[in-house]
């Protein structure tokens, strides 16, 4: 393990400590303790022309023991703050849905969860309250299993030493798996043009099988549909630290495009984390609504849900650019959406010899 990662589990058990200290305090003088955060709703929640990402707005809650139920909110941060201290004192880590049936063995009841939506809650409550990512308290989620293919050699921290891996040379067809906590990772040299993420894993395998990753030196992520926070971390740091361009292959859908946003403006889900997780340059690849036309794509009707997802992302102000105006207005008047897999009505090798090539010169990156 290096010393970096030592100093940032040092720094995450003094947050955490600290965070207890705090409320002690307060007790010790007579207050009735409280904890405050960012109102965490969606009117709170306001997009960053600055940064060009999600970001929290003015409006804080607080968790005060002035009520029963604002004393149980405390009361469960406490225990929750002793089991990640002790977590990282013993060099542990466990699953936000471990920590859920943990709980039950805790001695006081009224410090046990009701489900595990209660429990992923208060943990991203205690990242946003001690500026420290799950990642640095050992928290993982059940399970990603998110993987990326290409011309990189990296260096990665495990239990059993550090190994040296190059993503293409030492990996399977199923590619290099990223690791719940993508900081471990050293990035030691690369080949790379350009960074590639595919939603959908039928994809990823033609790219793969086809060796669209060999041939035109791409890093190809699996995102998996709605990426996971470790493979959004891990694609913002193949842009920043390597200066490689980043594009995200899609489905031609609102959810699709939605996707898309995750990756390069953030969620609101993780507002709080935005700057450490988006990828503002990030630039959409995926199905156009006017490839439909041109290539000649199979289609399905778009549902009453995509209507209105569609409608309201022309109110997002992610989608409030020309290009985004004009492409969701033409789906509004065809009434169809296309997927990836569409692209094989044409051949299994036209999207790697045709359609990816085509858009990506048009793109510059060609």
């Amino acid at each position: 393990m290096t010393a970096d990662t030592q100093l940032d589990e040092q720094e995450a058990q003094e947050q955490l400590i600290d965070l207890a200290a705090d409320i002690y305090d307060q007790m010790d003088h007579g207050e009735i303790p409280s904890m405050t955060i960012p109102t965490r709703t969606k009117s709170n929640i306001e997009y960053s022309e600055e940064e060009n990402v999600w970001v929290y707005g003015d409006r804080n809650s607080t968790r005060s023991a002035n009520s029963v139920r604002g004393a149980r909110k405390l009361l469960k941060a406490v225990y929750t703050v002793e089991f990640l201290a002790d977590q990282l004192n013993q060099d542990r880590s466990s699953t936000l849905r471990e920590l859920y049936y943990l709980s039950e063995s805790w001695d006081n009841d009224e410090a046990q969860f009701n489900d595990q939506d209660e429990s992923n809650q208060l943990v991203e409550d205690l990242e946003i309250v001690t500026e420290v990512t799950r990642e640095d308290f050992h928290m993982r989620p059940e399970e990603s299993g998110a993987t990326l293919m290409g011309p990189l050699f990296l260096r990665e921290q495990t239990r059993r030493g550090e190994r040296e891996i190059h993503c293409q040379e030492d990996v399977g067809e199923g590619g290099y798996q990223i690791p719940n906590n993508p900081d471990t990772i050293e990035f030691l040299d690369n080949d790379a043009e350009l960074v590639m993420c595919v939603e959908t894993g039928g994809m990823r395998d033609r790219l793969v099988e086809n060796g669209f990753d060999e041939e035109y030196d791409v890093i190809i992520v699996h995102l998996k549909g709605q990426p996971a926070r470790a493979t959004r971390r891990i694609t913002k740091r193949l842009h920043d630290e390597l200066d490689l361009p980043v594009t995200v292959f899609t489905d031609g859908d609102p959810w699709s495009y939605r996707i898309y946003g995750s990756v390069a403006y953030g969620s609101i889900k993780s507002a709080h984390l935005s700057e450490y997780l988006a990828t503002p340059e990030a630039e959409y690849l995926g199905i156009q609504p006017e490839d439909i036309v041109e290539y000649d794509l199979p289609t399905d009707p778009l549902s009453d849900s995509d209507v209105n997802a569609l409608e309201s992302e022309l109110d997002d102000p992610r989608f409030q650019t020309d290009y985004w105006e004009e492409q969701i207005q033409l789906q509004l008047d065809l009434g169809k959406k296309s997927e990836q897999q569409a692209l094989a009505s044409h051949g299994l090798d036209f999207v790697t010899d045709t359609y990816l090539p085509e858009r990506l010169e048009e793109m510059g990156h060609l």
